[in-house]
């Protein structure tokens, strides 16, 4: 397989993707007005809810089976290595370059968490339909590539919806209770103003945006008003503690262990992670799978209607991706150092890491010996920011404009990234 057709099947995923995010960028500006910020926090809602598990459940279901889990065992072991490497990482970039408050949970997110699912689900029959390719072809190699596909992007999803939710909902939270601090000791601040001058204020903001042909994001100044908006995904525990005074600090060890227990159990019952662990269960177990996966299940319809609404998640995304961008790209804050330390940690160390722990692990005997198994493994190290972490900044209301950019250049950068780095693992895998 030459390089100029691997720079082809490299690069039609990434610019699917940019194309999709300028036709959102184009729905959000003041040319077309159709995706404003309250429509996008409503399609994230939807997509958090119900898209994103309808997407989880009905891949695992379809193309995990009890065999498949125990064979593929290393999977989640090598997406477990890539957020422990990654975030390790991007904490260090925090350290390092010391970013402002409410940019360090995007940070960490942008290093760890990769996009597991739908360019997978792209790039691999892609690579199987071109001639000369290391891992054969036909429908045998699609199907294959298909299958490791979709379990990447479940295990993905689970490792997402957990440890990134977690960082950057911590992240919105901690970036608030600063903002309130800083407010409470600075009578010159916004606390002071009314509700309805801060309205005035955000909508002189946005006229001025129209008239530039830019839709602005809701400002720092009317976060109040997205906590409503966000109330019914946010746990009420934790819309109350937002606006309370600091009296935990007297609380007890007990306490405070009821308290991590029962974060540890949001996250955990959050609606994407319920979907992957129903897929997987409806996908190992044999007569559930037979009642509602295949032509002959009598209820199919389930399977069929799950799929119908998963598909509607990446097209989702993508679109709000692009509608945040029409702020970011303008007035963002994020420092140019910042971004290229995450395409550092993304394109550089992240596969380099990979090279080393997919060798190491074929040595010792760890993986099957397919070739497609141990290039997806391998590729897992090589992607681009997960697309969710965009949802999340829009769920919590943190970091938006800046997640848009990073996300622009990280993309555009992984048109030339993951085409190298496929040539170098399929080298690696034919020798």
């Amino acid at each position: 397989m030459g390089f100029v057709s691997l720079l082809v099947v490299a690069l039609m995923p990434v610019v699917e993707v940019l194309l999709v995010v300028l036709l959102g960028a184009y729905l959000a500006s003041g040319r077309c007005n159709l995706l404003t910020a309250a429509a996008r926090a409503d399609i994230n809602r939807v997509v958090y809810a119900v898209f994103t598990p309808a997407l989880m459940l009905a891949s695992l279901a379809r193309t995990v089976t009890l065999q498949d889990a125990i064979s593929w065992w290393f999977m989640p072991v090598n997406i477990g290595i890539i957020f422990l490497t990654g975030g390790v990482l991007g904490w260090v970039v925090v350290l390092l370059l010391r970013p402002p408050q409410h940019l360090r949970g995007l940070v960490v997110a942008s290093c760890s968490a990769a996009n597991f699912g739908n360019l997978l689900l792209i790039v691999i029959p892609a690579v199987c339909r071109e001639d000369g390719n290391p891992f054969g072809g036909g429908d045998i190699c699609t199907d294959r590539g298909l299958s490791y596909a979709s379990f990447s992007m479940a295990l993905g999803g689970l490792y997402i919806w957990t440890h990134t939710n977690s960082v950057m909902k911590r992240s919105s939270e901690i970036y608030r209770k600063t903002m309130i601090a800083h407010e409470i000791h600075d009578p010159k601040d916004s606390l002071v103003r009314s509700e309805e001058e801060r309205w005035k204020q955000d909508a002189e903001e946005d006229d001025g945006d129209e008239e530039d042909g830019v839709v602005s994001l809701p400002s720092e100044s009317s976060s109040g008003v997205h906590e409503k908006l966000l109330t019914p995904l946010l746990p009420t525990g934790d819309h109350q503690r937002s606006g309370c005074s600091n009296n935990t600090s007297g609380n007890s060890m007990w306490d405070k262990l009821k308290h991590g227990t029962h974060q540890i159990v949001e996250e955990l019952t959050a609606p994407p992670t319920v979907g992957a662990v129903l897929g997987f269960i409806v996908g190992v177990v044999p007569w559930l799978r037979y009642t509602f996966v295949g032509n002959d299940a009598p209820l199919r319809v389930v399977q069929d209607s799950l799929k119908l609404l998963g598909d509607a998640a990446v097209p989702c995304v993508t679109l709000i991706l692009g509608g945040n961008l029409t702020k970011g790209v303008r007035k963002t804050t994020v420092s140019r150092w910042v971004i290229a330390a995450i395409i550092c940690v993304r394109y550089v160390i992240l596969p380099m890491v990979g090279v080393v722990v997919i060798k190491s692990a074929r040595t010792l005997g760890f993986l099957p010996p397919d070739p497609l198994y141990q290039y997806v493994l391998m590729l897992q190290f090589a992607l681009p920011p997960a697309m969710s972490i965009g949802t999340m900044a829009q769920l919590y209301d943190v970091a938006q404009e800046e997640c848009s950019v990073i996300f622009l250049w990280t993309y555009l950068i992984a048109a030339l990234a993951v085409t190298a780095w496929s040539t170098v693992f399929m080298s690696i895998l034919a020798a």
